[in-house]
């Protein structure tokens, strides 16, 4: 299985970028991790329709039976052992990709949102998008611990 972490940015910020590997780089035997970073759209004033553009342009990106988690600080608040659940749940089920969204400035259209199976939030505070691909990343990580074995988790 894989975890797909699917996100509209610009670019690569190096501080957040070494996080990231530092985690992936612990659990990847277990679980493959890919970084797909979709342009965001060009913001006109209309916060809807930019929402409405980037929410397209993720969806374009899912395969037929993805798993799709879309971070988004309306979603579910949830312990690490539901979220570990998620992800062991998919890897029973024989699903080849779990795709977690994080959108863009604005957040998620309501299409993303719509066809995610869990839509999470790390809390009710917006959280910077690189702040949340690493908090992404260290809960990957730890649910791995908690899957396959290690002491990470306490």
């Amino acid at each position: 299985m894989k975890a797909v972490l699917l996100r509209v940015g610009k670019g690569r910020t190096r501080w957040a970028d070494d996080a990231v590997d530092d985690y992936a780089r612990r659990f990847r035997k277990q679980l493959a991790v890919e970084e797909i970073r979709v342009k965001p759209a060009t913001h006109r004033g209309d916060v809807q329709a930019t929402r409405d553009d980037e929410a397209k342009r993720l969806l374009a990106r899912l395969k037929s039976g993805d798993r799709l988690v879309a971070l988004d600080e309306r979603g579910e608040i949830v312990t690490t052992e539901v979220f570990t659940g998620w992800i062991d749940a998919a890897a029973r089920a024989g699903v080849g990709r779990v795709v977690f969204a994080i959108g863009g400035p604005f957040g998620h259209g309501a299409a993303v949102r719509a066809r995610a199976d869990h839509v999470l939030a790390f809390g009710r505070m917006v959280v910077n998008h690189e702040l949340a691909r690493i908090l992404l990343v260290e809960q990957l990580y730890r649910a791995s611990t908690l899957m396959w074995g290690g002491s990470y988790h306490h």
